[in-house]
């Protein structure tokens, strides 16, 4: 047998070590967005904070694991394993108390900095697991280029399972709170096994003290760590009918018995809302959905894109109009159905918008856009090459209409005049409506076509008409951008939209709703 082969042998539980860390290292980056989202929501600023926060640490890692490598004589991996299970362990714990003192510090900020105080010492502590390999699997200079190659070959090798593992399989199965906490367990467990591996260069009577103290503090602080997502009180009137993490956030039905209605939440988002005695739609900007069919006499088939509570496609069925709806997340579906008695009159779509629509079969009458609501939005349905795929499913006389939450800014927001601007360079009409006048915050429905529409139509009821004319408003193009694929600053245009709809949720429902 060759020196090498032999070498890899001697050391295959050096090469099982770095590869289940290097897993580690994937499951850390990929659930701490999912811990940050319903705070902070899943925008472009949280995922730039995790992945760059992640690669400080490992970089801290391997520098202070390369000099630690090369002075420890007592100390070893299993120290550093157990310490990163130990300080993952802490992460459910800490996210609450982390998410709310950093709120002050804005949606940049805060993201990166609560990012950075999580997920630092569990990562940087993994970092250092390379460096330490390397040292232990080097016998001498000449092999040190193969002994580096290999640890961080096998270390990238479990990475990318890892990142396959848990966006395949494990995370549609089990929430992240759980995960943080089997993970933390896994490495503790871990560290065990690699100080038995670890007894002819290091004594046990030295190494294993410390692993098993951490082991033991771990085990007796697990019950705490279970109930941290409890100790963040909510607001009374509030109380809790569903909840579930779905692949996209976390889904709930919340009702407020006092006020007489009921919300559909995803993370930051409320998309749907109906009174508990009726179960009839309290949203007043959907209520323009009831004037649509007067705009376009013979409606027919309509599609509706973010299903929500379905209280639209609900409405439209009462007009005699089949809606298809397309949702992304099936939780929401479920929950629409089960608490919202939604009964779909079309199909039901469940997948991405921009891709789902490719394979969409027109004409349809209208076409429904309610996705841009108070959380993150999918920016990538926002985009010249977005509203041309949906103008193509239009009939000749066919109506998109599309609603966006955001500050009136006396008709000169950035985002609000993008929106108008994006929109202009595909239908040559459109009118711009505000949800509630007088209102700053708000929510802005845009209607747009091939073709003029009359909203003094006489086919509108003269409250209708006074309604929509109440509500007409004026925006100034030139302060907006064309949105476009190559080119797409919507998410920094809302910072003060999400930043703003985030305080406004916490003071109303209370901070159980984002933090976990």
């Amino acid at each position: 047998m060759n020196e090498p082969s032999s070498n890899i042998l001697k050391h295959a539980w050096l090469y099982c070590t770095v590869f289940l860390t290097g897993a580690a290292v994937m499951v850390i980056e990929l659930l701490g967005t999912r811990l940050i989202a319903p705070f902070y929501g899943a925008s472009l600023y949280v995922w730039t904070s995790v992945i760059s926060v992640t690669l400080i640490a490992l970089a801290l890692g391997y520098f202070i694991g390369g000099r630690w490598a090369d002075q420890a004589k007592r100390t070893g991996l299993a120290l550093i394993i157990a310490l990163s299970g130990f300080l993952t362990l802490l992460v459910p714990w800490l996210t609450g108390p982390v998410l709310l003192a950093t709120d002050p510090l804005g949606l940049r900020m805060g993201t990166f900095i609560s990012t950075f105080i999580l997920f630092t010492p569990s990562l940087l502590m993994l970092g250092m697991v390379g460096p330490f390999a390397v040292k232990l699997a080097t016998s001498s200079l000449e092999g040190v280029g193969a002994s580096t190659g290999s640890i961080y070959a096998v270390s990238t090798v479990g990475s990318v399972i890892g990142t396959l593992f848990l966006g395949f399989y494990l995370f549609p199965q089990v929430g992240s709170r759980e995960i943080f906490m089997g993970l933390g367990i896994g490495l503790l467990l871990l560290s065990l096994c690699v100080a038995f591996f670890e007894r002819n260069r290091i004594k046990p009577a030295v190494a294993l003290p410390p692993v098993a103290a951490l082991i033991v503090v771990s085990i007796l602080s697990l019950p705490y760590i279970a109930d941290s997502g409890k100790q963040i009180m909510g607001n009374e009137n509030y109380q809790t009918r569903f909840e579930r993490e779905s692949l996209y956030g976390w889904v709930r039905v919340i009702d407020n018995p006092a006020g007489n209605y009921r919300l559909l939440t995803v993370d930051a988002s409320t998309i749907g809302a109906a009174s508990l005695s009726h179960g009839e739609n309290v949203l007043t900007y959907q209520q323009i959905v009831t004037f649509l069919p007067a705009l376009a006499p013979d409606m027919r088939r309509a599609l509706l894109i973010g299903q929500g509570a379905g209280h639209m496609a609900m409405t439209l069925k009462q007009y005699g109009i089949q809606t298809d709806t397309l949702e992304i997340d099936p939780v929401v579906s479920e929950a629409a159905r089960d608490y919202f008695d939604f009964e779909a009159s079309g199909k039901t779509i469940i997948g991405d918008a921009r891709y789902e629509i490719r394979k969409l079969q027109g004409p349809y009458d209208l076409i429904i856009m309610d996705v841009f609501t108070g959380g993150s939005e999918p920016v990538h349905l926002l985009t010249v090459e977005s509203i041309r795929q949906l103008q193509s499913l239009l009939s000749d006389r066919g109506i998109m209409t599309l609603n966006f939450v955001a500050f009136l800014e006396d008709g000169k927001n950035a985002a609000l005049a993008s929106v108008a601007k994006t929109l202009a360079q595909v239908f040559p009409h459109q009118t711009a409506l505000i949800s509630e006048p007088g209102r700053e915050f708000n929510d802005f429905i845009f209607i747009a076509s091939d073709h003029p529409v009359n909203l003094e139509t006489a086919t509108l009821s003269p409250a209708q008409r006074i309604w929509l004319k109440q509500r007409r408003i004026n925006l100034d193009q030139n302060y907006g951008v064309v949105l476009t694929d190559n080119l797409n600053p919507l998410e920094s245009l809302q910072t003060r939209k999400s930043e703003h709809y985030r305080w406004m949720i916490v003071d109303s429902i209370g901070l159980n709703h984002f933090v976990r």
